[in-house]
């Protein structure tokens, strides 16, 4: 059965909404990207895409500047079907990573091109050449092979995590510095170069705005004795703050307590609060990225 709406939201009076771009429109807005302040969404509708194999996979990079900056570079000037994330970490001891590598600090590249096999050789190719690679494992592949297997003996982590501008040389320094000056613990910098399809959503459309930011960048640690955390939270807060760019801007789904202004832009949250005392005047959905009840 085809139905128009698009969510299902059960509101803090009890409520069973449905949801689209003409029925409860303010509350559509806000469920697309406020978090879970406003409800409970049972039910939602999206476009599936269907995805069998993509051309991708892992690169490992020797951990230098210039290697990573010209790799941001190339994935900023990527056509919108190629995805990558850079984990700059010391190399896990995995069986393709040759021996002598484990625990050094390298680059591991992740890419996932959608789209037609033969471009997709031809678009990966460039970050073939940005150095002698350590590892290359990317070609044709079922796409669920691009995941890597869950970790057996999960760690605690710390993440801090901000939009930034760009990834040259100087800021691909820093991380680096701040990996080397780590002396235990597991530390990883994290980069993703944004833009594409996202990026041309206006900021306006939903409560995710900041769909013009570039570059997101990340700080995580990882850990086994719960009563390092603090050292390792301090680690990963100092990290980011040495990336001078940006505005503190963060991704909601990336974000710590108590950064409301930094994951929405003040127009935003001030919309937000608006809707909040509109379908949840007293706060019921509170344990979140909080946003408090404002009438408008």
């Amino acid at each position: 059965m085809i139905t128009s709406w698009v969510a299902v939201v059960v509101t803090a009076d009890g409520q069973v909404r449905h949801v689209d771009a003409d029925t409860h429109p303010d509350l559509f807005w806000a469920i697309r990207g406020g978090g879970g302040n406003f409800g409970v969404v049972t039910h939602f509708k999206f476009r599936l895409h269907e995805v069998d194999k993509i051309v991708g996979g892992m690169l490992v990079l020797p951990a230098r500047a210039d290697v990573m900056a010209a790799f941001a570079a190339a994935a900023e000037a990527a056509p919108d079907e190629l995805s990558t994330i850079v984990y700059t970490m010391p190399a896990p001891p995995m069986s393709f990573i040759p021996e002598k590598y484990h625990g050094e600090i390298v680059s591991l590249a992740m890419l996932a091109y959608t789209g037609d096999a033969e471009e997709g050789l031809r678009v990966i190719e460039p970050f073939r050449k940005l150095t002698e690679p350590i590892v290359d494992r990317l070609g044709r592949m079922p796409y669920p092979e691009i995941y890597w297997p869950a970790d057996p003996n999960p760690r605690q982590f710390t993440l801090r995590s901000k939009f930034i501008d760009t990834v040259d040389q100087r800021t691909a320094q820093i991380m680096l510095d701040r990996l080397h000056a780590s002396t235990v613990g597991l530390p990883i910098a994290e980069f993703r170069v944004l833009g594409g399809a996202m990026a041309r959503v206006p900021a306006e459309a939903t409560a995710f705005a900041h769909r013009s930011r570039r570059v997101m960048a990340s700080f995580i640690f990882l850990y086994e004795n719960r009563d390092e955390a603090a050292l390792h939270n301090a680690w990963v807060e100092n990290a980011a703050a040495a990336l001078d760019q940006g505005d503190g801007a963060v991704y909601v789904n990336f974000a710590d307590g108590g950064r409301l202004h930094d994951i929405y832009p003040k127009a935003t949250l001030e919309r937000l609060a608006a809707i909040k005392a509109k379908y949840d005047p007293t706060n019921v959905f509170r344990l979140n990225h909080n946003i408090l009840p404002k009438a408008d």
